[in-house]
């Protein structure tokens, strides 16, 4: 029988909800307690889902927990997966892992000195419609992957977050805070980039708050990111890709991501989400609507009410990483994956501000593959 490994929560944000109610469907995974520097949101949200409630000293001192999943802001993660691993517990982070590849080195010396996992969001590349694409590709129906697109663009968060702030400061910024998605997906997808170049920019130095309810509305915020990135990836395979990321741009008909292959393409959904709508085409460029697959991260699992049901296993790569332990293999959202992805838009960030191309200094594997019997063991 495998082993149930005791998960803590460091930060009761608004994510740490999604983490509490889906880390359930996990069989190795069992949510212990949670912690904030704020005591009452670590109340609200251990109380909410019936767990403990705990200091963030105290949780890295719990001897009942095995992993902590650090939900804090961007700027603390290196520090908290840092004293994480320091308490002897491995540790799984939301994205952005960290905010350089200097830092990430120092997280990997430490983990390997320890002999502990460390991971990292995104873990949608793991839903079903990607690892359909990642099927279809790796099945040579399309050819070879020569050049692709993808845009992340929208009007930005100040229009819907409680507390938007950071998401304008270095750390966030569309390139950190969506590209995590985007970037791991095309690393599953093709494999590890080689070099980057990039223009970068932003529409406002100030934005205003303006959503409903939030104590922040009509505030402003000062830009201290850039908030446009038009870039383009060079993979190790070959393959071109161009990268548009905005959040100053009020609609547009872009898809997420099409790849092009010598033989045909391939539309794939937002990785933002771990469901949703794949499209082939043959090499006349007739399109065919892929039939979903059954495979169980792919099945709509929440907004069933409302006219586009999403699939949420948000935990799978920290259930796929805890039983790695076990197996012996690397983990899919594993930290050389999740370094990789860091260089990766760190270095579009530097382009875009000097001008220059830009080499990346990491690379790693390709994750492997999660089929549909691989992903069904690690549902209870």
């Amino acid at each position: 029988m495998a082993k149930t490994y005791g998960v803590g929560i460091m930060g009761a944000g608004n994510i740490s909800a999604a983490y509490l109610r889906l880390a359930p469907l996990f069989r190795n995974l069992e949510v212990r307690a949670v912690a904030d520097i704020i005591p009452e949101a670590a109340k609200k949200r251990a109380e909410e889902y019936k767990v403990a409630a705990q200091t963030p000293d105290e949780l890295l001192k719990n001897s009942e927990v095995d992993v902590i999943v650090n939900l804090t802001i961007p700027s603390t993660h290196f520090a908290v997966t840092r004293d994480i691993l320091s308490a002897g517990k491995h540790a799984y982070s939301e994205k952005p892992f960290v905010l350089s590849v200097e830092e990430g080195i120092q997280i990997k010396a430490l983990a390997d000195e320890h002999k502990l996992k460390v991971g990292s969001a995104p873990d949608t590349f793991l839903g079903g419609a990607h690892q359909q694409a990642r099927s279809i590709i790796d099945s040579g129906k399309i050819g070879r992957i020569a050049s692709g697109t993808m845009h992340i663009m929208s009007r930005g968060m100040e229009h819907w977050h409680p507390n938007p702030d950071f998401f304008f400061q270095p750390g966030g910024g569309p390139i950190l805070d969506m590209g995590p998605y985007y970037i791991t997906d095309l690393i599953s997808l093709i494999g590890p980039i080689k070099r980057v170049t990039a223009f970068t920019g932003k529409a406002r130095e100030e934005r205003e708050v303006t959503t409903e309810g939030s104590p922040f509305k009509g505030t402003m915020i000062k830009v201290n990111t850039p908030t446009t990135i038009h870039a383009i990836l060079e993979f190790y395979n070959g393959a071109i890709v161009t990268l548009g990321a905005s959040w100053d741009v009020a609609s547009h008909g872009h898809h997420n991501i099409e790849l092009y292959g010598t033989e045909g393409s391939v539309y794939v959904p937002d990785p933002n989400f771990f469901n949703g709508d794949v499209t082939i085409t043959d090499i006349a460029g007739t399109k065919e609507k892929v039939t979903p697959w059954n495979h169980p991260f792919g099945v709509a699992n929440q907004d069933l009410d409302k006219p586009n049901p999403r699939a949420n296993y948000r935990n799978a790569g920290l259930a796929d990483m805890m039983d790695s332990i076990e197996s012996g293999r690397p983990a899919r959202c594993g930290l050389d994956v999740a370094l990789h992805a860091i260089d990766v838009m760190t270095s579009i960030l530097k382009s875009g501000g000097t001008g220059q191309v830009i080499t990346l200094s990491t690379t790693c594997e390709r994750p492997a593959a999660l089929g549909p019997d691989e992903a069904r063991a690690l549902l209870r």
